[in-house]
């Protein structure tokens, strides 16, 4: 990079997207390979082509990066793998509603058509959101990107549903399935939001047979259908239109009011189906009337009793959710309005007995919340119980750790009550079922390679099956079918296992568990040996942060990059997040961030600026006899600062690391060190000024380093500046300079610049209390004690950063006579002494202090009235009185100060 002036103040949108490309074009994104390295691999989470990344994907991208740029400065061969999914129901669902604005359905194009819409789809987003990561910063390897249904990917897809099936673990049944009459899809259980709602529950009665009535004696709907009937069973459904499907009704064996009509026949209403009446003890005799009805093909719980008692299964729906043939005269009304028209027709023959306020949670899509229908469906599975347990023990013996641990709790639960995956999606977008029916033999024909004959009687009339498979399937394989799996290629042996999987909590069911079920099974080992679970971002006041929310657009990624630069947002990130946690993302943070980022310019222009054109740098012999006690302090600090981010970037500590790097370069660095450098850098003695530059640079320099996989832009842009021209052994750019490595920590030094840092601070607060003018030189007096030596070495810097007089200064190892008048200030066994007539105008300060306590007082006794009046006492809220009664208490201790200052100036 060529070298230029410092501008005066660093802007982000000049530097960000020239030197991501120069990196790029330089390489540096590609792993190298090192013998005696161990390499680190990452597998992005591969964003769904559906639109824009959002914060979600943006906290993705800094926490992985971070880690990347520290494995590559640490010198492994690093390989981070860019990517995306093709997000089957998503990315259907919004090809679907893109169609809809033309007035068209997919069934109008047909699915050849359709999918090359969502090819097209595709394309547009996948470029945004590869556009969107490069802003973002991220340095992966473009050149191995990969998409779910690349060439290489489906040949894996159809590779592992081959092995498995072939091992019997995958198997196709009619079961009760998740449907989403929207998607006109069945989804697993992970993929259904359970919301709570407000409802209601419907008691209905249905007419029992007897002697006297053995059915309907009026067609449905005249008012006199159970005409006749003179016993009942009551039940208490929060779903009328399910009645529908009914094969019997249930009552608990022993404890029920309807125990005793076990055995007994129902005719249902509607349908005059008769129904039996059947025990069981999953029946809860506390809800509604003790008896329910039992609908096999519409509830989990009724399926499961159905299975029991050999009942019938009789769905009454369509694929979209209207009711079907066997609804009767319901026939195709939409599943509400049949409900609404059934409890109507309910209410007319007599057997509504009452509505009641309920409140239950409703299954939803989570990708298009319609409220889901379960039904029997023949679907394709996945037997998970074979594959879980491998999976559990992998996580068991600490072959792979889960970060925060607790989650491990979660893992397990959910693996050892795991149920069989249904992976059939009734879909056109994705990877289709590679399975192939035969007319002729009604065999199956399960093959990796497109097949036009039968594999059984060698017949051509066949047809592939119309289902694709869970985009989740696809996914569960994405750490190694990325590498070339199954193919032994030289990526998988040199890259597999990974190394981290980076994700958010929420999915670690859907994918995580997945993937690593998928990678023992597939490949023989972990996929990968950490998790590491981030938390959701939420606004500022703690909300789920959505396109519907009022002010979304500012929570947008780019439009913060836009407003405050990829390192702010990426700093607040990486700062303000601890795994396994949410958080509540500020805006101020992020101005915070882009504060921190400006700070740092200065600090380093002001260096760079300050260094004679022979001024030594950090790779040049110390001048070890002219380093100073602030030198000795600000290179022990720096070590130390080494050590602890090191040692927390290697514990995954990331946010800590953050703000130790923070508190060094803005306190101790800036705030500290370059005021007490100048000291040297504007005095006359040639070799202290080259000391100070050559410490300055080092300091900053290896800082760089530290910071760049936080804030990697303005750290490169700072470093190009810095003068290591003439050094063969630097490299062309910061993100491929060696990690820093700790030196000696010098005890002593920082304990004595702690003592002199103590005293300046104390000074400088004594100052702002008594309102001194910042430019003015005040009187101190300090009894040194044993610090005598180490106080009277470091005058320069007490006089100019605790702006004391230097002829006004007087350390000795004790004071014969203390000062009257004065302010005290204890730091450890060291005493200081700042006489007030060298500070203030006695005076005027005596005025200003009485003027004030007279104020002060005035408060007091309007507070004290206001709350000795019963009145006010006994009817404000008592919040109000509590906040009355501390600012009392404030008051009086602030009288109590003001007099003990009046009093020093007596």
């Amino acid at each position: 990079m060529p070298k230029s002036a410092m501008p005066k103040t660093y802007d982000p949108h000049s530097v960000e997207r020239r030197l991501y490309d120069w990196w790029e074009a330089q390489g540096y994104f590609k792993p190298r390979m090192v013998a005696d390295h161990e390499s680190f691999v990452i597998s992005m989470p591969p964003p769904n082509v559906t639109g824009a990344l959002h914060l979600g994907h943006a906290i993705t991208a800094a926490l992985e990066d971070l880690m990347i740029r520290y494995h590559r400065m640490k010198g492994d061969p690093t390989l981070w793998v860019p990517g995306a999914d093709h997000a089957g129901i998503a990315t259907q669902n919004v090809v679907e509603r893109e169609l809809a604005k033309e007035g068209l359905t997919r069934y109008d194009i047909g699915r050849e058509a359709f999918i090359l819409k969502c090819w097209e789809w595709k394309e547009k987003s996948h470029r945004r959101i590869t556009e969107q990561h490069r802003r973002l910063g991220v340095s992966c390897d473009w050149d191995r990107e990969r998409f779910t249904l690349d060439e290489g990917l489906s040949h894996a897809v159809r590779t592992a549903f081959v092995r498995l099936y072939d091992k019997g673990l995958i198997y196709r049944g009619t079961y009760l399935v998740n449907w989403c009459p929207r998607c006109e899809s069945a989804i697993s259980d992970l993929e259904v939001i359970h919301q709570d709602h407000a409802t209601k529950l419907w008691y209905v009665r249905y007419p029992l047979v007897n002697d006297s009535w053995t059915g309907p004696r009026a067609p449905w709907g005249s008012g006199r259908w159970a005409e006749g009937a003179t016993e009942f069973i009551e039940v208490a459904t929060t779903r009328p239109e399910t009645i529908l499907g009914d094969s019997a009704v249930a009552v608990h064996p022993t404890d029920s009011p309807y125990s005793e009509l076990e055995g007994r026949t129902a005719v249902l209403p509607a349908l005059n189906r008769p129904i039996s009446i059947i025990a069981d003890e999953v029946v809860d005799p506390e809800f509604g009337t003790g008896a329910v009805k039992v609908t096999p093909a519409h509830d989990p719980t009724d399926y499961e009793m159905g299975l029991r008692h050999d009942l019938a299964q009789i769905d009454v729906m369509t694929d979209t959710g209207r009711m079907n043939e066997a609804a009767g005269p319901y026939a195709g009304q939409e599943r509400h309005q049949c409900r609404d028209n059934l409890v109507a027709d309910l209410e007319k023959e007599g057997l509504l007995v009452k509505i009641e306020d309920y409140r239950h949670a409703l299954g939803h899509c989570q990708r298009c919340s319609t409220v889901v229908e379960p039904r029997i469906s023949t679907q394709w599975f996945v037997k998970t119980q074979p594959l879980a347990e491998p999976a559990i023990r992998a996580v068991r013996e600490g072959r792979i750790r889960i970060i925060p641990e607790r989650f491990a709790k979660v893992y397990y639960n959910w693996l050892e009550n795991i149920r069989d995956w249904c992976i059939s999606r009734q879909l056109w977008w994705g990877h289709r079922i590679p399975v192939w029916y035969c007319a002729d033999c009604d065999e199956l024909t399960v093959s990796v390679q497109d097949r036009s004959a039968c594999a059984h009687c060698g017949s051509e009339n066949i047809r592939q099956d119309e289902d694709v498979l869970d985009t989740w399937f696809s996914s569960g394989l994405w750490p190694f079918s990325t590498l070339g799996w199954p193919e032994q290629t030289e990526d998988l042996r040199s890259f597999y296992p990974t190394s981290v999987l980076e994700t958010g909590y929420d999915i670690l069911f859907f994918w995580v568990a997945r993937m690593i079920m998928q990678g023992l099974e597939m490949t023989g080992d972990i996929p990968f040996d950490t998790v590491y679970l981030h938390g959701l971002i939420r606004n500022e006041t703690g909300n789920k942060i959505s396109k519907s929310l009022p002010d979304a657009e500012k929570y947008d990624p780019l439009y913060i990059v836009e407003e405050y630069g990829t390192d702010a947002l990426r700093f607040t990130l990486l700062t303000g997040s601890t795994p396994g946690n949410d958080m509540k993302l500020s805006l101020k943070r992020i101005a915070a961030s882009r504060n921190f980022a400006n700070k740092i310019w200065n600090a380093a222009r002001f260096v760079v600026n300050n260094l004679d054109e022979t001024a030594p740098t950090g790779s040049e012999t110390w001048n070890l006899a002219k380093r100073t006690l602030a030198d000795r302090w600000i290179i022990s600090r720096h070590n130390r600062l080494i050590q602890n981010v090191t040692r927390l970037m290697d514990s995954y500590q990331f946010g800590e690391a953050g703000r130790q790097l923070y508190d060094f370069l803005w306190g101790e660095y800036c705030d500290w060190f370059i005021e007490i450098a100048k000291i040297r850098l504007y005095g006359d003695q040639l070799l202290a000024r080259a000391t100070a530059q050559q410490v300055l640079i080092h300091v900053l320099e290896q800082s760089l380093r530290l910071l760049h996989p936080f804030m990697p832009f303005v750290t490169e842009e700072i470093w190009q500046h810095l003068p290591y021209d003439t050094d063969p052994s630097m490299p062309n750019a910061l993100m491929v300079t060696p990690w820093p490595e700790a030196g000696e920590i010098d005890e002593e030094a920082e304990a004595n610049m702690s003592l002199i840092m103590e005293v300046i601070r104390a000074i400088r607060n004594a100052r702002a209390e008594y309102d001194v003018e910042p430019g003015r030189h005040i009187t101190a007096m300090i009894a040194a004690g044993s610090h005598y030596g180490t106080l009277t070495g470091q005058r320069d810097i007490l006089t100019r950063l605790a702006r004391v007089d230097p002829d006004r200064l007087t350390i000795a190892t004790t004071l014969p006579t203390k000062p009257e008048k004065a302010v005290s200030l204890v730091v450890g066994n060291v005493e200081v002494y700042l006489p007030l007539a060298g500070m203030v105008d006695l005076h005027a300060e005596q005025e200003r202090l009485n003027k004030e306590l007279a104020e002060v007082q005035g408060q007091i006794t309007r507070t004290g009235e206001l709350l000795a009046n019963e009145g006010f006492a006994s009817k404000a809220p008592p919040h109000i009185v509590e906040r009355e009664r501390s600012k009392l208490a404030d008051l009086e201790q602030h009288a109590t100060k003001l007099r003990e200052r009046l009093e020093g100036l007596a």
